[in-house]
């Protein structure tokens, strides 16, 4: 009897964690985000079973060579919440950093950029696009 109980209980547990983590996962940051510098935006889609992003829209025409950058790769939700394990690339330097993406719950999303540890990392919010932004790529 004692042993049923500890099963049910148990069952109870992997049950209700299950769906806390596939809830915080229906929290995926899909669509267009407006970047923290407001110079651009990325459209975040699922790719396999990871997440990547590429630039859709540029403020300034000058920069229009980068609509289409892949600027977010390889992006796998975490059982916490998060999406981390991929890069982000940041053209600004030219060089690729680790990224967690974070979704808040006041609808931005904190991007978090590291380069093997979290100690040393620098976090943005990106908020999301207006339905109307104007994009340079369409798929």
């Amino acid at each position: 009897m004692k042993l049923a109980k500890v099963a049910i209980a148990m069952a109870a547990f992997a049950t209700t964690f299950g769906l806390t983590a596939h809830a915080q996962n229906d929290r995926a940051p899909l669509g267009v985000w407006i970047d923290h510098t407001g110079r651009g935006a990325v459209k975040i889609s699922e790719c396999g079973k990871a997440l990547c992003g590429k630039v859709v829209w540029v403020a300034d025409q000058a920069n229009s060579k980068g609509c289409g950058l892949d600027i977010i790769g390889d992006v796998k939700p975490m059982s916490d919440g998060t999406f981390d394990e991929g890069w982000i690339y940041d053209p600004d330097n030219d060089a690729k950093f680790d990224v967690q993406l974070q979704p808040l719950r006041d609808g931005t999303m904190k991007v978090i950029g590291y380069k093997g540890i979290k100690f040393f990392s620098r976090s943005f919010i990106w908020k999301p696009a207006p339905a109307d932004l104007p994009l340079c790529v369409t798929e």
